[in-house]
């Protein structure tokens, strides 16, 4: 493995510091690891840096492991084993990594290098005279079936000629917004100009899934039935016992008591309370169907389910068809952050906004 080390110190800045909004992003990021575990958020905290400024600085390193209350040294010993991370300043426009790998240097990816070198530095690293382009050469991207291709920042270009890839560049360099993806006529990773197996082949109909088991086929005629020993048409209809109606209403009231199935069509578990509706999809856990069978239980407010009791838990898992889900996603607590301060609240206890 190639040695990494920082960029020279008349080239290193002399702070660094996150902007407004990925301050916030980080403080976030960093409350999602257990206590203890904050240090886990490294990788993070230094992909967002270098999306920031352009490469890791020194002063960046230092300013994460102090965030992160991490020796300098193992912040170091992160940036510098893994080579996403730029470690001197590479071109602002573009930073073009081309794939080496056997199957892109097998479509031609050695030729890609060479318009490099031409077009942008001889030297990898180095970004050209204005600043704005450099390159570099990297292992694979993931994009076999499409080669030979190359990234820049986190867009990938594939399907790529010398000519075509002389043009992305000029592209870059004026500020064009150039395509990515596949720079050839294909869909994606499918085949070159459309499908070319199967394409006699009709498509068959879904077969419907069912769990019924198809009934046995007779294996001789059912014989007739005297008429003699047939009931007759015009019987007395015999009367229920008094034991029978006892029965058949103990049965009646058990069904009764059941909990209602999430079918929409039964009555709702709660009284919805006058007011407003509140948005039941900032509770985490909780998306657009699950907030349509909450209304429909009556549950329209973070107040009510602040207050759900056990019973109501278990009664509201058996129609959403979700157990363990709210206790698991802690719906109550998050409902009554929100229930007393709204969204600042939320921030207040969860350290994160509500979804």
């Amino acid at each position: 493995m190639s040695v990494r080390r920082l960029a020279e110190d008349q080239v290193q800045p002399e702070g660094f510091a996150f902007n407004a909004q990925n301050k916030k992003w980080a403080k976030q990021t960093i409350a999602k690891y257990p206590k203890g575990r904050q240090q886990s958020a490294v990788i993070p905290l230094l992909m967002r840096a270098q999306d920031q400024d352009g490469w890791v600085t020194k002063r960046c390193i230092e300013h994460v492991a102090d965030m992160l209350e991490m020796p300098y040294i193992r912040v170091l010993e992160v940036a510098t084993f893994y080579t996403q991370f730029q470690l001197k300043p590479v071109g602002t426009k573009a930073h073009i990594q081309v794939c080496g790998t056997t199957p892109c240097m097998l479509r031609g990816s050695e030729e890609l290098i060479k318009v490099c070198k031409s077009k942008i530095n001889a030297k990898p690293f180095e970004p050209n005279a204005s600043g704005t382009l450099s390159w570099e050469e990297v292992e694979c991207l993931g994009a076999c079936v499409n080669a030979p291709m190359m990234m820049v920042f986190k867009d990938t270009y594939e399907d790529l000629t010398p000519e075509r890839l002389e043009e992305i560049i000029d592209e870059f360099e004026a500020g064009k917004d150039v395509k990515t993806g596949t720079q050839i006529d294909r869909q994606f990773s499918a085949p070159e100009g459309g499908a070319v197996t199967l394409t006699d082949v009709p498509a068959r109909k879904p077969v419907k899934a069912s769990n019924d088991k198809p009934a046995a086929k007779p294996t001789s005629k059912p014989k007739a039935t005297p008429l003699a020993k047939a009931e007759a048409p015009n019987a007395p209809v015999k009367k229920p016992t008094a034991k029978n109606t006892s029965a058949k209403a103990s049965a009646a009231k058990a069904t009764a008591s059941k909990p209602k199935s999430a079918d929409g069509d039964n009555a709702p578990l709660f009284e919805a309370p006058a007011g407003d509706k509140d948005d039941l999809k900032l509770i985490s856990g909780v998306g657009p169907v699950l907030e349509g069978k909450l209304n429909a239980l009556g549950i329209t407010q973070f107040a009510q389910v602040a207050k759900f009791t056990k019973k109501q838990i278990a009664d509201v898992d058996d129609r959403l068809s979700f157990r363990g889900r709210i206790e698991r996603d802690n719906w109550k607590a998050q409902a009554k952050a929100l229930a007393k301060g709204g969204a600042e609240e939320y921030r207040k206890v969860f350290g994160k906004d509500p979804r």
